[in-house]
C-alpha cells in the first residue's frame, strides 16, 4: 500500500516550502521532499535582501519590480523577527549612470509598488560626521532609498514551519529516485538519504521546485526530454571584518555596468556581493573562484577608502540560481522573474526561475494552475497571516525584545536579541521557564546552549552541527573549531 497525497513536491528551497504552506493552508494534503537539508542550496546563499530589484528597472522588468515591491511590505509585517527595513546609500559616481538617471529610477521604485511603510529616497551628504572617511574622498553625494534585509534560511524553515502546521509533510534528506505515472497518478519511490529505506507514495499531481537542480529531475528522475528553459548563474560573496559602524548598506556601481552591495553582516563584518556568471560546474559542490573574489575586492576598493584586499576575506559563499533562459546576452541581464511550465495531461508542474522575495507570488500561481485539479481547494489566504514568531507589529520589535530582555534577564543582551532575531515570540517557547543558565543545559560558547539545539532538532529539522550553525543560525561565524566540535560530538552522542 502507497501513503498518498494531493502534491508531492521536489525541493525543498524558498519555492518548495512557499508552495508546500500555500497549499497544506488549502486544505490539500501535502508531500515535500528535499535531497539535503532544507534551504541548504540556493535559498540560503542570497545576499539576504527583500528587495524590488532597483537595477532591473534599467531592463524594462518593470512588472517584476512592482511585484516585488509590493512583497516587502507584505513580508516585512508577516515576519519582523527575520525581516528588517534597511536604507541603502548610492553614491554618485560621476561617469557613470547621471544623477538624474538615478533620481528617476529611485522615484519610480518608491512610488510604483504602494509603499506605505517604509521611508522614500533622500539625498545624503557623504562627508557628514556619520559618513566621513568611509568611501574616497570623491564620493561627496549618495542617494538613500529603502529595502529590507532578510535572514533567507530561516524564512524557508519557518515556511515548512507553517507547511508542517498545516498538516504537510516535510522530509528533508530524502530523494525521490523513481517516478512512475500510470493510473491516472504519479508513483513515486521516495529513498532516506541517511538510512538507505525506500518509502513509496502516490500522489495526484507532482510539483518539480529543486531550484538549480530542476533539469536534472526533470531528466533522471521524471524521464523527461532536458529542457532549455533554465539558465544557471552563480552568484558568489565575500565577508571581510566590519568596514563600516553604521547600520545603512551601500550599493556600488562598476564601470562594467554590474552593482555589488555591501552589508553589514553578523556585527562584526562588512558582506559583499554578489557576482553574476553563467554556471555549467557541479551543483554539489559551487565554490566561489579566486577571479570572482577579486573582481569583488577590486570593485569594492574603488569606492572604500580602506582597500579590500583577498586577505581581509575571512568567508565566502556561492550559490547557483535557476533563472529562466530569455535569451539575454549577459547572465546579469537575465530575468529575475519565474516562469511555471504545467504538462496539463501529466499533472507535473516545473518551476522554473524566481527569487527570494517573490516566493509567495509564486506559490499563489502555482496553486492557480493546479486549481483544475483541485476545484474545491481554499482560497489564498497567506497574505494576511505571520510567519511562526512573527506575530506582533513590526515598530513593536523594541518593546517585544525588552520584554524577553526582562523575562530572562540571565541572558546577555547580544544573545537575547539574537534569539529574538531568529524566533521572534517563539523564544517564549524555545526558553520556557528557564530562570538561569543552570536551565539551558551545555553551553557550546557565544550564547548557544543545548535547549536551543534541542529546539532545533525536535521543531525544525536540524541533524547536523551545520544545519545549526550555518542555517538555523549564523553562529558558524563566530565558533572556534573546537566549540563547533563540541555540538557535532554533542549530536552524535545524543540523537
Amino acid at each position: 500500500m502507497r501513503d498518498f497525497a494531493d502534491i508531492l513536491i521536489i525541493g525543498g528551497g524558498i519555492n518548495g516550502v512557499g508552495i508546500a504552506a500555500d497549499a497544506a493552508g488549502r486544505g490539500l494534503s501535502v508531500m515535500l521532499v528535499e535531497q539535503n537539508d532544507l534551504g541548504s542550496g540556493t535559498s540560503s546563499a542570497s545576499t539576504k535582501l527583500i528587495h524590488g530589484g532597483l537595477r532591473y528597472l534599467e531592463h524594462y522588468e518593470f512588472f517584476l519590480v512592482r511585484k516585488a515591491l509590493r512583497e516587502r511590505e507584505i513580508l516585512l509585517t508577516a515576519a519582523p523577527h527575520i525581516i528588517k527595513p534597511m536604507r541603502f546609500l548610492l553614491p554618485l559616481h560621476k561617469g557613470l549612470r547621471p544623477s538624474w538617471l538615478i533620481r528617476l529610477g529611485l522615484f519610480i521604485y518608491d512610488h510604483m509598488g504602494g509603499r506605505e511603510i517604509l521611508p522614500p529616497t533622500s539625498k545624503v551628504d557623504l562627508t557628514s560626521d556619520e559618513y566621513e572617511g568611509i568611501l574616497r574622498s570623491k564620493y561627496k553625494k549618495a542617494y538613500e532609498y529603502s529595502d529590507c534585509w532578510v535572514d533567507d534560511a530561516r524564512l524557508v524553515v519557518l515556511n515548512a514551519c507553517v507547511a508542517r502546521d498545516k498538516g504537510a509533510e516535510i522530509l528533508p534528506r530524502h530523494k525521490a529516485v523513481a517516478v512512475t505515472r500510470s493510473d491516472n497518478q504519479w508513483h513515486i519511490d521516495i529513498k532516506n538519504t541517511v538510512t538507505g529505506e525506500i518509502r513509496q507514495v502516490a500522489a495526484k499531481v507532482v510539483v518539480n521546485a529543486a531550484g538549480p537542480w530542476v533539469d536534472k529531475v526533470m531528466t533522471e528522475v521524471l524521464g523527461r526530454a532536458s529542457s532549455d528553459m533554465l539558465r544557471l548563474v552563480k552568484g558568489s560573496h565575500i565577508i571581510v571584518p566590519e568596514i563600516f559602524s553604521h547600520d545603512r548598506a551601500y550599493l556600488f556601481q562598476g564601470s562594467d555596468g554590474r552593482i555589488i552591495f555591501a552589508i553589514p553582516f553578523e556585527n562584526e563584518f562588512t558582506l559583499i556581493g554578489t557576482t553574476d556568471r553563467d554556471y555549467e560546474g557541479d551543483l554539489e559542490n559551487v565554490q566561489i573562484s579566486e577571479g570572482e573574489i577579486f573582481y569583488l575586492c577590486e570593485m569594492a576598493s574603488g569606492y572604500f577608502k580602506k582597500r579590500i584586499t583577498p586577505d581581509h576575506v575571512v568567508a565566502t559563499y556561492a550559490g547557483v540560481r535557476p533563472l529562466y533562459n530569455d535569451g539575454a546576452s549577459a547572465a546579469q541581464e537575465a530575468t529575475r522573474d519565474f516562469v511555471l511550465d504545467l504538462d496539463k495531461r501529466k499533472a507535473l508542474l516545473n518551476v522554473i526561475g524566481g527569487k527570494i522575495t517573490t516566493y509567495r507570488v509564486l506559490a499563489q500561481r502555482v496553486l492557480r494552475q493546479l486549481k483544475r485539479y483541485f476545484p474545491h481547494m481554499k482560497e489564498q489566504w497567506t497574505e494576511h497571516n505571520p510567519l511562526p514568531g512573527g506575530d506582533f507589529k513590526y515598530e513593536n520589535f523594541d518593546k517585544e525584545l525588552k520584554k524577553l530582555t526582562n523575562k530572562y534577564s540571565f541572558l546577555d543582551f547580544k544573545t537575547i536579541n539574537r534569539l529574538f532575531r531568529a524566533y521572534g515570540t517563539k523564544v517564549n517557547i524555545l526558553l520556557g521557564d528557564a530562570s538561569g543558565p543552570e536551565d539551558l543545559g551545555v553551553d557550546f560558547g557565544v550564547g548557544l546552549f543545548q535547549k536551543e539545539v534541542e529546539y532545533l532538532i525536535e521543531n525544525e529539522w536540524a541533524m547536523t552541527a551545520d544545519d545549526i550553525l550555518w542555517r538555523r543560525t549564523k553562529l558558524g561565524y563566530h565558533m572556534t573549531d573546537d566549540q563547533k566540535n563540541s555540538l557535532s560530538n554533542w549530536i552524535a552522542d545524543n540523537t
